[in-house]
């Protein structure tokens, strides 16, 4: 699939959920968007088809539609113009008996089809022409090669249509198990290979990506360099598979800019003396030349950048939100798509899933931190994409904290090399606060009563301060078979600057299976009616509480306060 953005999965009722989490499973970073009001389970909702539809394809995402192909046609309509950019759009039967490619065959549709074909255990429509005549597309080459004029391409594919038969030049293998009219004698020709010239009318050019290019960080003006040394070295700049640079520099902001402005990947190998050294232990097979201070090397066929050098290790500590698939960004579903290895507490890993057969899952005690954190890092620095799971927000009393510990306690460059990022999620504390309203709407303060890595006197006296300037206040770990006193302690100093009437919220397993959520007063509040899992919010002096016709009531702080207070 030739698009950077993960697919984008449309449903309009519960019938087509799952179709649509079979078809996830072969793309495990989409996201299933479902209509409001008819879809429960869904990763987002939506109001409008159409809209969401037009919104996704001027994205440039991928849709997978589960409706009539005529459906998606009328709602793209107007925004249809220029084919060679547009995303591929599918529409799949919401039972998925059938799977029909509408646009996009350029960006890759036929290739999804295909895919989602095998996932359903059915049979893609594929009705280009030049894909069913020639079992291939030749216009959107396999990875590995790149086209070098499309508007070339469609007049050349065009006459072979007409009845104009070809012969190849160059290696391609898939060319080979095509089913091309080939001619040795023939007039038009396709050209595979990786030298910077136009096509010739009568040839189709395909760019081999076969060329690295080693650089040095030092090197100012990198992308305008490797440009000019490969047109130097008369190679075409489609042919460039990747950069590689020393393990040494692989945290250079340089070299990642580089390769970005190129559009290609960056790897990186051992240190060596010198470029020549390092691109020469890479690729010892291959052509090597040096090009304005730049060294060139040429392979014999395509590379796979993925078995050249290794990747700059990427270590991502992630917040699962509450626990409810909707209430989780999509930048985590991402990240944990893209991961090779993932760590945490088994609860939370579980939480996580559905899992590929190659991800590798470390599952670990709740009280093991520093040791996951260690771990990640270790997985890390050997260019691995690792995972670290938290619920809620990973740095809301969570792994981010330990993470970043770890790695300022370490000496070690290679952990340092690391790309190291941390991804937000819903925390409880506003997750229990969107069921009740808005309490936590002025000012607040959010503590752990746990006393685990804290002595209870910092507790008491955070908790006294808080109380006494009228900040709402939110319990995390308020109280534990091992802590069963700390939280009959906490409320005693409350109480010694809140009113009775004063509402506590009381949200347990917020965004899980059996979720409860509880408003009651402080005067009422008893430490049996909370447990670990529940999270506490107690109101200030200005929050309110007023009956929902639902049933129930809202709470909510205002977001003015009392000049005379």
């Amino acid at each position: 699939m030739n698009t950077r953005n993960a697919p984008a999965i449309v449903i309009l009722g519960a019938g087509s959920l799952a179709t649509a989490q079979r078809i996830q499973q072969r793309y495990p970073a989409a996201t299933i968007h479902g209509l409001s009001g008819r879809v429960e389970g869904a990763d987002s909702v939506y109001d409008s088809f159409g809209q969401t539809l037009r919104g996704l394809y001027q994205e440039d995402t991928p849709i997978i539609a589960l409706c009539a192909a005529g459906i998606v046609i009328r709602s793209l309509a107007s925004l249809l113009s220029d084919k060679d950019v547009e995303p591929p759009v599918l529409a799949v039967a919401e039972d998925g008996s059938a799977v029909v490619p509408l646009l996009g065959g350029l960006g890759g549709v036929n290739v999804m089809a295909r895919e989602i074909a095998e996932a359903l255990g059915v049979a893609a429509a594929i009705t280009t022409s030049g894909e069913l005549r020639f079992g291939t597309c030749l216009l959107n080459p396999p990875q590995g090669y790149a086209l070098a004029d499309l508007e070339q391409g469609k007049r050349f594919v065009s006459d072979l249509l007409a009845g104009q038969s070809v012969r190849i030049e160059g290696d391609a293998p898939w060319l080979a198990e095509a089913q091309l009219p080939a001619d040795a004698g023939a007039q038009r020709t396709i050209h595979v290979g990786c030298e910077l010239r136009p096509a010739r009318h009568d040839e189709l050019l395909i760019h081999a990506r076969s060329v690295l290019v080693a650089v040095d960080a030092s090197v100012p003006d990198l992308a305008q360099r490797v440009t000019a040394a490969l047109a130097e070295a008369n190679i075409a700049q489609a042919s460039l598979a990747c950069l590689l640079a020393s393990e040494q520099q692989m945290a250079e902001p340089a070299l990642h800019q580089a390769a970005a402005a190129l559009g290609v990947a960056l790897r990186f190998a051992p240190h060596a003396d010198n470029l020549l050294g390092m691109a020469g232990q890479t690729l010892p097979q291959a052509r090597l030349s040096e090009q304005s201070g730049l060294l060139i090397a040429v392979a014999e066929a395509p590379l796979d950048v993925a078995q050249v050098g290794r990747a700059r290790g990427r270590l991502a500590v992630i917040g699962l939100g509450p626990g409810a698939a909707e209430l989780m960004v999509p930048a985590v579903k991402a990240e944990l798509a893209r991961a090779e290895d993932v760590l945490g507490y088994e609860t939370y890993v579980r939480m996580a899933g559905p899992f590929r057969d190659d991800q590798v899952l470390h599952n670990t005690d709740n009280r093991e931190e520093m040791q996951r954190a260690r771990h990640a890092f270790e997985l890390a620095a050997q260019g691995r994409s690792v995972v670290v799971v938290s619920s809620g927000d990973p740095g809301v009393f969570a792994m981010a904290a330990a993470v970043l510990e770890a790695l300022h306690e370490s000496s070690d460059p290679a952990w340092h090399r690391v790309d190291l990022e941390i991804l937000p999620g819903v925390s409880a504390s506003l997750a229990t606060a969107a069921q009740a309203g808005a309490p936590l709407g002025h000012d607040f303060c959010v503590m752990s009563l746990s006393d685990n890595l804290k002595p209870w006197s910092i507790i008491e006296q955070r908790l006294d301060l808080a109380a006494q300037a009228d900040l709402v206040l939110a319990f995390y770990n308020p109280i534990s078979k091992a802590r069963p006193w700390q939280l009959g302690r906490a409320l005693e100093i409350v109480r010694q600057h809140r009113d009775g009437h004063t509402p506590v919220v009381l949200g347990r397993d917020i965004g899980r299976p059996g979720q409860t959520l509880k408003v009651v007063t402080l005067a009422e509040l008893l430490p049996d009616m909370v447990d670990m899992r529940t999270m506490v919010l107690v109101g200030s002096s200005t929050t309110c509480v007023f009956p929902r016709d639902s049933g129930g009531n809202w709470v909510y702080t205002p977001r003015w306060y009392p000049a005379d207070r």
